[in-house]
């Protein structure tokens, strides 16, 4: 064993040293270019392909919009926007002259459209050059703003710069906070963080190798989500494998012993769990949208390298260094085990006296509060809207709706046979909500139409102009329409496709770990009905939290999804642990008395486990992307609830209702008599 230790950390060391160069280089391998987050089969993506041929399928617009005032002549501000412009086309990412500017009807405003060539990076590589931008007019004397799809990339860009760190810091300060209460140890927080870290690091280079030799992409999202689920998933895994560790310790005086039993009793949980969080992850692959899909391969790589580090390297530094590690409450030989205390054990009588009405009155509640679900608007955000700020896009957008039409610098692309070009211009031009279309530009028997209209990119109402464009233009053979409004719609609808598509897919995973764990039907059954319950309960509260507390617009269409996906999976954790740890107890006892049990030995790090995953995924709410806050208080909160509800009160409540039937179809083996009623009695009120 202690050969086997030293082999565990030289291995990491020598795993650390070969990635830590890599995983510094993953920001770098990230594409948010059009391609890799549009919908595959979508009409959208066909036509920004297409477009290259005329404008480049990496071009982005930036609508710089001049706020005249009466403060300067309405010739002054021409000229010194005619000025700008040539000054905007001598920037090196700026795409070919730039046109002249347009006067708004009120003459209150006037816009310059920037065309930007932004690479691989989408749009959040115009950030340089929409930077350069706001310095040329930073002296301009009148309101000066830029906005459009290149504005919005760019303060994007500008607000995951510094995210990244800032959110590495304030899960680092989350976690340690939570392991100082849990352990009460100065030192031993350290372990878990120290592996962790080695976790992270492993996962990003390792990432970053598949993204540059492989294939996989990996885009802004990627590395922040990467953060928090490698720091809760790993540091979940510590707590529990540490708590069996110290349970082991008062029963075994070799510490390798005690590190040995440890691991096998509480390792096929952990597996179980690291499996059904990177399976259900995995899922995602078959998703239609791009961005969604992307999302699996890497999350799932960061779980499983958790669980490795977390299963090898951890133990064998504990084992390393002794019993001291737990100072000043180191456990001895022979120590007893303690209890749930006395809030704990009136909990567990009054479970055990009255399971079914405590498992039916709390799944009335979760059921109660799963109706705010009716409230979840997952329809799209506006570019406005998915901000927390108010970053100088916003403003721009709002000063550029005030005074031009609301498609005006992002207009909808419209494609089709050049032979069709008068017919397509005269079926644009009779749409309702389209005000002006474009001369037809002709290339490789193409034509490519412009089509601005009176609504903002992103609303109901462009989404309705884009519905009624395609119907027109649908009318001649091969014609498309795409832009901005054109993709949100088209990820409305891929994102309805993969929501039905991967929940079931994700469900029918975790019910076959669930049954292979557990080797029966009705307990995975159980669990699954009650994890899911929870997550409604959960979208439900978010829901109402989202519009009434936080005044959020509404959600991303991929929302409800990853909500699904990351409550699911993650939340299900506390209960594999807890009906693990039962059906160990049965070898002994009965189910009612293995559940007490298990209540009351597992109570304590699952608690530990829930605060920390529920605080790495809290972080997220600093943010000031409206996604990443959703996402971060439905996690956090699914798993608070998972963790105090159901794992602590509806699990245990429907496993003693139910008693042995739970195990159907095979009964738990008797290995060991059933404890007698006074025996049992004196185990729910003593302990």
């Amino acid at each position: 064993m202690r050969r086997i230790v030293w082999v565990a950390i030289a291995f990491w060391v020598v795993t650390v040293i070969a990635t830590g160069g890599l995983a510094g280089k993953l920001g770098g391998a990230e594409k948010n270019d059009a391609t890799t987050w549009l919908p595959k089969s979508a009409e959208s993506t066909k036509v920004s392909e297409l477009t290259g041929k005329f404008v480049g399928t990496d071009a982005y617009p930036a609508i710089v919009v001049y706020d005249r005032g009466d403060a300067v002549s309405s010739e002054a501000a021409r000229a010194r926007a005619e000025a700008d412009a040539i000054r905007f086309g001598t920037l090196p990412q700026v795409r070919g002259p730039v046109a002249s500017p347009v006067v708004s009807d009120d003459g209150k405003a006037i816009q310059v459209v920037v065309p930007i060539s932004v690479g691989d990076k989408g749009v959040t590589g115009a950030l340089p050059t929409v930077k350069s931008i706001r310095e040329i007019v930073s002296d301009a004397g009148m309101g000066v703003h830029v906005t459009g799809p290149a504005g919005y990339g760019a303060d994007s860009a500008d607000a995951f710069s510094a995210v990244n760190s800032t959110l590495l810091y304030l899960t680092i300060a989350i976690v340690i906070v939570i392991l100082l209460v849990t352990y009460r140890s100065p030192v031993l927080w350290l372990l878990p963080l120290l592996c962790v870290g080695v976790a992270l690091t492993v996962a990003q280079g390792l990432i970053y190798l598949l993204a540059a030799h492989a294939g996989l992409t990996v885009n802004s999202d990627t590395e922040f989500l990467l953060t928090v689920l490698v720091f809760g998933a790993g540091t979940d895994y510590a707590l529990l494998l540490t708590a069996r560790y110290r349970e082991e310790l008062r029963r075994n005086e070799n510490r390798y012993t005690a590190m040995i039993t440890a691991i096998r009793r509480a390792g096929p949980a952990i597996a179980a769990s690291a499996v059904t969080v990177a399976l259900s992850l995995l899922c995602l692959v078959v998703a239609d949208l791009n961005s969604t899909k992307s999302l699996g391969p890497g999350m799932a790589t960061g779980v499983l390298v958790s669980f490795a580090v977390l299963t090898t390297l951890y133990p064998a530094l504990l084992v390393m260094c002794g019993r001291w590690i737990f100072w000043p409450v180191a456990p001895r030989f022979g120590d007893l085990e303690h209890g749930n205390g006395r809030q704990g054990r009136g909990l567990e009588r009054v479970i055990s006296s009255h399971p079914r009405r405590v498992w039916q009155v709390t799944a009335a509640i979760l059921a109660f509060l799963a109706l705010g679900l009716f409230g979840l608007h997952a329809s799209g955000l506006r570019a406005q809207d998915t901000f927390r700020t108010r970053p100088d896009a916003v403003v721009g957008e709002q000063l550029l709706l005030e005074h031009f039409p609301g498609g005006s610098g992002d207009p909808t692309q419209i494609i089709g046979p050049a032979s069709e070009a008068d017919r397509l211009r005269e079926l644009a031009a009779g749409v309702p909500g389209v005000v002006t279309v474009s001369m037809p530009v002709q290339v490789d028997g193409l034509v490519y139409l412009e089509a601005t209209t009176a609504d903002t990119t992103g609303s109901d109402a462009a989404f309705a102009t884009v519905k009624h464009l395609r119907s027109a233009v649908h009318a001649v053979p091969g014609a498309m329409v795409g832009g901005s409004s054109a993709v949100a719609l088209d990820t409305q609808a891929s994102a309805r496709h993969d929501r039905n598509l991967v929940v079931p897919l994700v469900l029918s995973v975790v019910l076959v770990v669930m049954a292979i764990l557990l080797r029966a039907l009705v307990a995975p059954a159980l669990v699954l009905a009650t994890v899911v319950l929870s997550l409604a309960a959960a979208l439900g509260v978010s829901a109402v939290v989202f519009d009434r507390v936080l005044g959020f617009a509404g959600a991303d269409p991929s929302f409800p999804l990853w909500a699904f996906v990351f409550l699911v999976s993650l939340g299900i954790d506390y209960s594999i642990f807890l009906m693990a740890r039962i059906r160990e107890e049965t070898a002994n006892h009965d189910t009612a008395a293995a559940t007490v049990i298990a209540m009351r030995t597992t109570s304590g790090t699952i608690t530990a486990a829930g605060v920390v995953l529920a605080g790495t995924f809290a972080a997220l709410l600093t943010l000031p992307l409206v996604f990443a806050a959703e996402i971060g208080f439905a996690v956090a909160f699914g798993v608070l609830l998972d963790t105090f509800v159901v794992r602590t009160v509806l699990m245990p409540s429907l496993a003693i209702d139910l008693g042995d039937r739970l195990w159907c179809p095979r009964r738990p083996r008797e290995r060991y008599p059933k404890l007698l009623d006074s025996q049992y009695d004196s185990a729910i009120n003593h302990g």
